[in-house]
């Protein structure tokens, strides 16, 4: 016994800032960034808190699965930071949900909603669980040094979530890690009296971009090989795939290595850019909203990020959810 996935929800914060907006401040342009990432827009906090934008995500996500937050055995929070270093995400989020079950969080960084539904697979699997939300947050706009046009125009901030129940829609999931400092974000340093060394990394999101392309493209390409050897199903009889959105550029070589069809490579990142953990749950609940996965799809999901982290997954769709005028912005 493992899981199916019973409702999923998101949010993004109502700020947009466009590749114009950037120009304004940083030595770039709209043509440079939609040309090499796909980027249009990105949504980024300014008085939300990242607690308020999961629980809004969480909610969306318990209602469609007709699920009561006293009814969660677990909450999973995969995040790089949320609004707290200690109380957890997740402990927040319970809180705020009125939930009473155990809750943590994961940083796997893009990868994390994937680790996260391997986490809740193990709890399934246990049978310690009959309901788990796993809600994926990132405030990245926090965690970037805005004086770097490499970087800072790539993310946006946002949550994405999903409420799991008992079933055996998962058909694969497998997870990787290199241990490589290609992409990093300092930590807080303190201000212990003894600390006897000032640290030379400077602040903010760092990261080596064709060390990072060249992992991502292998990622996707292996990730999903891997998972159609070990399910048996041919990758021309996969539905939907739904990818990290981190870069344009890297779906597009990953669709041409594997001859993968573009009609079947959902996107947001054009108007979401790179939302970090909380980017494939924000994409599935995009394609749930808008009516585009009926019962029986099979549906691959891989993401890959810092650590350099990578994981993948293999589900079977089985929601027969009809979208609502509020869905269809009516």
């Amino acid at each position: 016994m493992s899981f199916t996935i019973l409702g999923t929800g998101s949010a993004l914060p109502k700020r947009t800032v466009s590749n114009e907006n950037l120009s304004e401040f940083l030595d770039t342009s709209d043509e440079w960034i939609r040309t090499r990432t796909g980027i249009h827009t990105r949504h980024v906090l300014t008085s939300e808190t990242v607690t308020e934008l999961t629980v809004q995500a969480a909610r969306k996500a318990l209602e469609m699965a007709e699920t009561e937050p006293q009814q969660l055995d677990c909450i999973i929070c995969p995040t790089a930071v949320g609004d707290w270093i200690s109380p957890s995400q997740a402990c927040v989020i319970q809180k705020e949900l009125g939930a009473s079950c155990p809750a943590f969080d994961i940083n796997a960084a893009c990868s994390g909603f994937l680790y996260g539904l391997d986490a809740a697979d193990g709890w399934f699997a246990r049978k310690k669980a009959k309901r788990i939300l796993v809600v994926a947050v990132e405030g990245i706009s926090r965690l970037l040094n805005w004086e770097d046009r490499s970087t800072c125009v790539l993310f946006g901030d946002g949550a994405g979530a999903v409420v799991l129940g008992e079933g055996d829609a998962l058909k694969y999931i497998q997870l990787t890690a290199e241990g490589s400092m290609a992409i990093h974000v300092p930590g807080p340093m303190g201000s212990s009296p003894y600390r006897v060394q000032e640290r030379e990394t400077p602040p903010g999101l760092r990261m080596d971009g064709k060390e990072v392309y060249r992992f991502a493209v292998h990622a996707i390409c292996s990730g999903l090989e891997q998972a159609s050897k070990a399910t048996g199903i041919p990758l021309a009889e996969v539905d939907h795939f739904l990818l990290h959105q981190a870069n344009q550029r890297i779906l597009d070589a990953a669709a041409k290595k594997l001859e993968l069809p573009h009609e079947k490579i959902p996107t947001t990142i054009a108007q979401t850019a790179n939302t970090s953990a909380a980017s494939v749950p924000i994409l599935l609940d995009q394609e749930v909203r808008a009516g585009h996965l009926q019962p029986g799809k099979i549906l691959m999901l891989c993401a890959f990020g810092s650590g350099l982290t990578s994981g993948t997954a293999v589900l079977r769709w089985e929601q027969n959810y009809k979208p609502t005028d509020r869905d269809k912005g009516v």
